[in-house]
């Protein structure tokens, strides 16, 4: 067998498909959120502004942020110690869980180490615990989801996007006592459109079933406070397991679960991606425990944030490029093609100065491949209609199609 052949044969595979990724050599300005430096030339960097960034309100440049980590850092030193089990749990932790458990108005939080972590070793946990349990699915989950429901080997089935009818239709399928999941998400990140969190919990409530609600992408963002979706519609109390992170609109990394007390001790107890896994740094528990607290007290942001949004959306409507349809912050525009896909970005970069990764299969269906533009609160008008001027020349420049 030769491995290496293998092993270059299916990167080459990937590159004649016209989806194979280049990671940007990017410097970032602290301070200066979304400034960035181009390092992939070496030592001539050329400023570049990024606009597809999940630090979704720039707190990963917030004062008060870096404050607390540097003050960590003094107190805490670098690393955890262990995991949470052995030495890896510290007072920085047990705070962020706290603060975690109030903005869900639940009654414990548990953290990982990433949201992939949470959704695969909860899910999967959930699968085993439940006895002859049985996991409904949103065909867009994320990957980690659809990983920990695999992992966990329960009965699966799989509802059409949103699909109400399909779910209740699957639902009817099975005695009303059998112990059922139904999974899904807030805002799913690459369209930007928003589950029926209010009509799935009906459905759960009629046929027996318990919810688990990823809200990766619209914790910070949305709610008075930055619960999420299930806070901005006030109905977090009815969500079984609330899901999040600490990576997008708080800025740092790691991701958590919300939910009863007998739940969060079952899923710690039993998970092994929590068990053996290095608990996130003190500094990083500390400085997301800031960005907690900032962002819960300060609305403005998410007004802003919306703001930001809505204006670039228009903007790019207003010269024939191909917004997709989404009723959130995130702006997808269409380009259908992996290897135009690529081209519009390294033109951006290259040319423009502008950063964008362009997004292909699998995260996408084939077909559907878009640019993916994420304004914050701190893009201004002035570098939002350079991106829009930009846009409209490489779509020129590589005979585009546009919309009426």
């Amino acid at each position: 067998m030769d491995y290496e052949k293998q092993f270059a044969d299916a990167v080459q595979k990937i590159r004649h498909e016209g989806r194979y990724r280049v990671f940007a050599d990017l410097q970032r300005e602290a301070g200066n959120f979304p400034r960035a430096l181009n390092r992939q030339d070496g030592d001539n960097a050329r400023p570049v502004t990024v606009w597809c960034s999940n630090d979704y309100l720039g707190m990963g440049q917030n004062e008060d942020v870096l404050a607390a980590m540097h003050s960590a850092l003094d107190t805490y030193g670098a690393g955890s110690g262990g995991t949470r089990n052995i030495a890896g749990t510290t007072h920085a932790h047990v705070q962020l869980e706290a603060e975690l458990a109030e903005l869900h108005a639940k009654e414990k939080a548990l953290l990982f180490t990433s949201g992939y972590v949470a959704n695969e070793a909860t899910l999967s946990v959930l699968s085993r615990l439940l006895p002859d349990a049985v996991i409904f699915s949103d065909s867009l989950n994320h990957a980690s989801m659809i990983a920990g429901i695999r992992h966990g080997g329960a009965e699966r089935y799989i509802f059409r996007h949103n699909d109400l009818e399909h779910l209740e239709e699957l639902l009817k399928q099975h005695p009303r006592e059998r112990a059922k999941v139904i999974a899904f998400e807030s805002v799913y990140s690459m369209d930007g459109d928003v589950g029926s969190i209010s009509e799935i919990c009906d459905l759960a409530d009629e046929y027996g079933a318990i919810t688990y609600l990823d809200e990766v992408h619209a914790v910070g963002l949305y709610g008075e406070q930055g619960g999420g979706i299930s806070e901005r519609d006030d109905v977090r109390d009815r969500v079984t397991i609330i899901q999040g992170t600490l990576a997008k609109a708080f800025g740092l990394m790691g991701g958590y679960i919300t939910g009863s007390s007998a739940m969060v001790d079952a899923v710690r107890s039993f998970a092994s991606g929590f068990i053996f896994t290095t608990s996130l740094p003190p500094v990083v528990a500390a400085g997301a425990l800031a960005s907690v607290r900032y962002v819960r007290a300060h609305n403005d942001l998410r007004v802003r944030h919306q703001e930001r949004a809505q204006r670039l959306k228009t903007s790019l409507g207003a010269r024939g490029l191909p917004v997709m349809p989404s009723v959130t912050h995130i702006v997808p525009v269409l380009v259908g093609d992996p290897v135009r896909c690529k081209q519009v970005t390294d033109v951006l970069l290259n040319d423009h100065g502008i950063y964008i990764q362009p997004i292909n299969y699998p995260t996408v269906p084939k077909g559907t491949e878009r640019l993916r533009i994420t304004p914050s609160p701190v893009h201004s008008d002035r570098i939002m209609d350079d991106l829009v001027d930009a846009l409209s020349l490489v779509w020129d420049q590589l005979d585009l199609q546009r919309v009426a």
